[in-house]
Order: structure tokens, then sequence, then C-alpha cells
């Protein structure tokens, strides 16, 4: 069979599906992206993106001259990629599918004989086995010859999305390696970099691996922040000199980890290896704590200062990282959830991505907000605020993200 050679249809036009979806346009596959979100397909098809990401415009006007189209319609063809939410449930920490399922199904109701269903949405090792085929197959449908599976799972971060799609290596699994050669090709119309061929168990555990290897060296310094903060040690010189090490590389700590790959993915193991994954587990509830320790290092400067009044503090970041408008999972969003628990209510945010009201309190202009405020807590190091720093050096200082150089700024 010939993947991709009629038309691609890209389910689910979010953080990855939209940028993959405008990256085969742009390389001259014939594109139509589906998303049940009406709003969002009209936006689209009216030329007005839906997140800001660098790049991302200048993309979007490539494709779009290919002749891309955005639909809410699932279409008949050979080659679908599914790229929908992959959530957790919070109880069991397992992989919810209900997404993935449904959009299987849909997919099942238009394709053509012998078409390619490629899922890239994360998903924990063993899902397809275990959700996808029995789906598939209760519907008198065969796999391997009515139709093919793959797991081809994205690698991309928000802020340097179009370059990884671009030059990060891929991974394809497939139950028949000539499928997975395919796909390989297909994925090379636009990817410069490795593409391996695996099977589909493979490709699931090593992109949940991948996340997972993240999350646990953050935690360790997480941890070591704490230890520091414990004794009245500098965390960041102490790793500045033992990364001097040939053979050390600690990352950096922050004020949690958000986004919806490093701070979710491991869950999945977790909840599918409940015995296995003690050190998994430590790791995650470490950085799960760090919002916590941010409200204590709050308590720590107002205390020190005779603040009374919280809402004289002010958070700088509702983003979960720098220079996006992605706030799934925030730090921010943990914060301020655990001063609800304890009633306290007030404190001031702003963050020059998010251009709409989503918490209260939120403003969206910056010299309002610092005139608002003593405490300055940054949490997410946007370039906005590397570059007006200066205009906050009469306030109290919070830099959980070690972006500032001057004297009297309290860290981690």
């Amino acid at each position: 069979m010939n993947v991709g050679q009629k038309k691609i249809n890209v389910i689910g036009l979010g953080y990855i599906g939209l940028p993959t979806a405008l990256m085969f346009a742009k390389s001259g596959v014939e594109v139509i992206g589906t998303d049940l979100n009406t709003k969002l397909v009209e936006s689209l098809s009216k030329g007005k993106l839906t997140f800001e990401e660098e790049g991302l415009e200048e993309l979007f006007n490539a494709a779009v001259e290919r002749g891309i189209k955005f639909t809410t319609e699932y279409q008949k063809t050979d080659t679908y990629i599914v790229a929908v939410p992959t959530p957790y449930i919070n109880s069991s920490k397992k992989l919810d599918p209900k997404y993935v399922i449904a959009a299987v199904n849909r997919v099942l109701d238009v394709c053509e004989k012998g078409a390619v269903i490629i899922i890239e949405s994360t998903i924990s090792p063993g899902s397809i086995d275990k959700y996808v085929r029995p789906e598939i197959e209760k519907r008198g449908v065969t796999i391997g010859d009515n139709i093919h599976l793959v797991h081809a799972p994205e690698r991309i971060i928000p802020g340097n999305m179009i370059y990884e799609l671009e030059y990060n290596s891929r991974t394809v699994g497939a139950d028949d390696p000539a499928i997975g050669e395919k796909v390989k090709e297909l994925y090379s119309s636009f990817c410069k970099s490795e593409i391996v061929v695996t099977d589909i168990r493979s490709a699931e555990m090593s992109k949940v691996v991948e996340n997972t290897y993240r999350d646990v060296n953050i935690a360790f310094a997480n941890e070591l922040a704490k230890i520091c903060r414990a004794d009245n040690m500098d965390v960041y010189e102490i790793i500045r000199i033992a990364n001097k090490h040939p053979r050390v590389n600690i990352l950096q700590p922050g004020p949690g980890v958000g986004g919806h790959c490093i701070s979710v993915d491991p869950w999945f193991l977790v909840g599918d290896y409940p015995d296995l994954t003690n050190l998994i587990l430590t790791a995650r509830k470490i950085n799960d704590s760090m919002p916590t320790h941010v409200l204590g290092r709050i308590r720590d400067i107002m205390r020190e200062h005779n603040i009374t009044d919280i809402s004289k503090i002010g958070i700088y970041g509702l983003a979960y990282k720098e220079n996006v408008d992605d706030t799934r999972e925030s730090p921010t969003l943990q914060l301020l959830e655990r001063m609800d628990e304890h009633l306290a209510f007030g404190v001031k945010v702003y963050d020059p991505f998010i251009k709409e009201r989503m918490v209260d309190h939120q403003f969206l202009n910056f010299e309002d907000f610092l005139n608002e405020i003593e405490i300055l807590v940054i949490i997410t190091a946007h370039d906005h605020i590397k570059n007006n720093l200066d205009l906050a050096k009469d306030k109290l200082i919070l830099d959980t993200k070690n972006i500032c150089n001057f004297d009297g700024v309290y860290k981690l």
C-alpha cells in the first residue's frame, strides 16, 4: 500500500496535531485537519492561530498556501494521524484512553480498506493492545488486512516545536515492519533526523521512559534545592561546581513541573506498575511538592519583612514554561490551588503570554501589576521579565528560575 499518497487526515488540532499537520502540508503532502471543536476549526479556517509558538505563523501561512484545510468531519482516506489528548485518571494514575478510542472508532466509520492509523498521542505501554485492538476487532475489522496500526509518538516541546519537528529523531512502532518503513518515508517528508522503526510496545514504552527520565532528574535537583535551603547553602553554586565533573550533569531546580508530558507520563508507569515504580513515584511526589515549597519561601519573606497582606504578593507567570502560552499543569495554577485550599485569596498574577483572564486577580498590564505588589515571585522565565527586571528592582523578589543576578534577591 502507499501511505499518505492520497491525503492525510490529522485528528486533533491542538499543541501537537496542528504543527504536525502544518509541517506535512508545507512539505507538499495533502492534509485535512479535523477537530470536533467548532470554534477552533472556524478560527483556523479564517487564518487565525489558536495558540502562540515561535515560527508557527510562518509555518501556518506556508501550509495554507499549499492547500491545507480544516474541518470537524473525519475524511475518507488511507492515512490517519491521531493526536488527541491522553489524560490520566487522577484516582488510579492510569491512562484515560477515551479520546483515542473515540477517534479510532470515528476513523473506522469512514476509512478505506487497508488504511493506516498512526497514533501520535502519548499512551502508556500496552495501551494499543489493551484498548485500541479490542475496539477494532469487536467491529469485525481484521488488523493487518483491513486496517494497519502504527504508534509514532511526538517528541516536541512548546517553545521550540518547529525546529524539533524537523530535527528531533522519531520512533515509528508498527506491527508490520514494511508498514513501518512506509510511515518512516512519510515522516521523512519533513523530518531531517533519524527515524527508528520498531514494534509498537517498544515505541509506547520509549516515549514514556524519555519523559520519566527527565522527571526523575528534575526531582534530584529539586530535592537538592530543599536540602540546601535547610542548611542555608547556595544550590546553584553547588550545581555549577558539581557539573564541572565530566560525568555529572545536574539539572536546575524550579517551582514545579508542568506541561502535558513530563508531569503526566510518569504516572502512566506508576498506575500500571505500582509495585515496581518506587523511584518514579518518589520523583513525582518531590516535583509535585515544589509549589508548596515556593509557598513556604513566600511565607518566610513575608515574615522577615512584616508583610501581612497577601494581596501584596505578585506571581509572574501562568504558562508552565518560558515564552509560550501553554498553562497545562502549570506550577502557578498548582500553587494557587494550594492557596485556595487554605483560604488564602488575593494574590496578584501576571503573564504577558496570557491575553485573557483565566484566574482571579490576574492583570493584563505589567506596570499596573507591579504597582500593586511588594513581593514579586518569578515562576516562569519569559524573555519579557528578563528584559524588564530593572522595573522590579524596588520589589522584594523571589526568583525560582535563577535569572536575577543582582543582590538582595531570594532564591528557592
